[in-house]
């Protein structure tokens, strides 16, 4: 991954910052309560005339993606907010735990136990008869917790008309229980419910599976975290033109060596559900490279040749867009241990919102993503965070 991008002149920048581009996507990845992460950083590029025309998620990313998706542009953050406040809880230790970090790292692990108890109001709540009560190699629930909460807030929070309308292109990825495969359900070939989007955050075992059209669906992170290999090389009609990505990781594969065992529970999570942006990229790499040949062998064709139907439908296949992907990862949740993806406290939603608004301010005041990189390169992959770090 490159690590030094000299940043544009103001004569090269651009009036809108992606004006450059034939479309800008969204790449949402999974993470449970990390995900104000997204919001935060979501109202930075959205105050900085990002919009995008394609939003794609998985789990908590997938509930993200389409608040902003079916919501108008000047009521997304204000609905993403609203959602975040909603299924997170404020109590007096907040302040308390503000003043020392033994305290906070305490409240935490005492909030997390709480919702693990008591279940996230507007989201999830115990199921009726746990598991724990029966043997679990008998028939019996199949889940620790029931979602029902969540499809009624998302009612309130999303317009599944606007959403459905093809004004922003939504992708949410899940994982098809019966036959193990990842699953994207896209609003260009389905009508999205708020079943899909239930479907994509049903993480085994906490969460049920969600039936579809007969068909039982379970989280998308059970198979990939991230929907960035659904965008770059799966998608039907997927990168159509110069692009512009943003991509939200909520788990960073770099991190301290953990000193306690809830340190070790914390990192194996990061490891786990952490995407593999340099892989996916190099990948994409190798493809567009042989794009470009094709495409620089069908030009050397006679125009006979090049008229053939064969010679033709090869070409469609060539390369005729470039890349350019910025990468915001919340690193700041590395302290935060085993409990992170289920700590819905208000104290450390509002944590992560500020520490995505702070990643992505960082982004948008560099400039050199805002022109697409040159047609040899393919692809760039631009990590600001990384780059002040080797800086200092």
């Amino acid at each position: 991954m490159d690590q030094s991008y000299p940043d544009l002149s103001v004569a090269e920048a651009v009036t809108h910052p992606g004006a450059a581009y034939d479309q800008t996507v969204l790449v949402l990845q999974g993470g449970g309560a990390l995900g104000s992460y997204q919001g935060g950083a979501y109202e930075v590029l959205q105050a900085g005339g990002i919009r995008p025309d394609w939003v794609a998620g998985v789990s908590i990313g997938a509930i993200n993606a389409a608040i902003i998706a079916g919501n108008a542009p000047d009521d997304r953050v204000e609905k993403l907010r609203s959602f975040w406040v909603q299924i997170t809880s404020e109590s007096p230790a907040d302040t308390l735990s503000g003043f020392n970090p033994w305290l906070k790292s305490a409240f935490r692990q005492w909030s997390g136990y709480m919702s693990a108890l008591n279940g996230v109001p507007g989201f999830f709540r115990p199921a009726a008869l746990t598991p724990f009560f029966s043997p679990w190699s008998l028939p019996s629930e199949t889940s620790f917790y029931d979602i029902s909460p969540l499809r009624e807030t998302l009612l309130h929070h999303v317009d599944f008309d606007r959403l459905n309308d093809g004004e922003v292109r939504l992708s949410v990825g899940a994982v098809n229980v019966r036959t193990g495969n990842s699953v994207y359900f896209d609003s260009h070939s389905t009508q999205i419910t708020p079943e899909h989007i239930m479907a994509s955050g049903a993480l085994p075992p906490g969460f049920p599976a969600v039936t579809i059209d007969g068909e039982a669906y379970w989280d998308g992170g059970v198979v990939s975290n991230t929907p960035l290999t659904y965008v770059l090389h799966e998608a039907p009609a997927g990168l159509d033109g110069d692009t512009l990505v943003f991509q939200m990781d909520l788990f960073s594969s770099r991190g301290e060596v953990p000193k306690t065992l809830d340190g070790v529970y914390g990192r194996v999570k990061d490891i786990t559900y952490s995407s593999r942006t340099r892989l996916n990229t190099d990948a994409f790499l190798e493809r567009y490279r042989l794009r470009q040949a094709i495409r620089h062998m069908y030009e050397q064709l006679p125009p006979q040749v090049q008229a053939e139907p064969s010679i033709a439908a090869c070409y469609a296949r060539a390369a005729h867009f470039r890349v350019s992907l910025v990468h915001l990862i919340n690193s700041g949740g590395g302290d935060h241990g085993q409990s992170k993806d289920y700590e819905f406290s208000r104290l450390t939603m509002n944590e992560h919102w500020a520490s995505g608004r702070q990643d992505a301010e960082r982004a948008m005041q560099r400039r050199v993503w805002r022109e697409p990189p040159p047609e040899k390169d393919g692809i760039r992959v631009y990590d600001f965070a990384a780059e002040d770090r080797a800086r200092s």
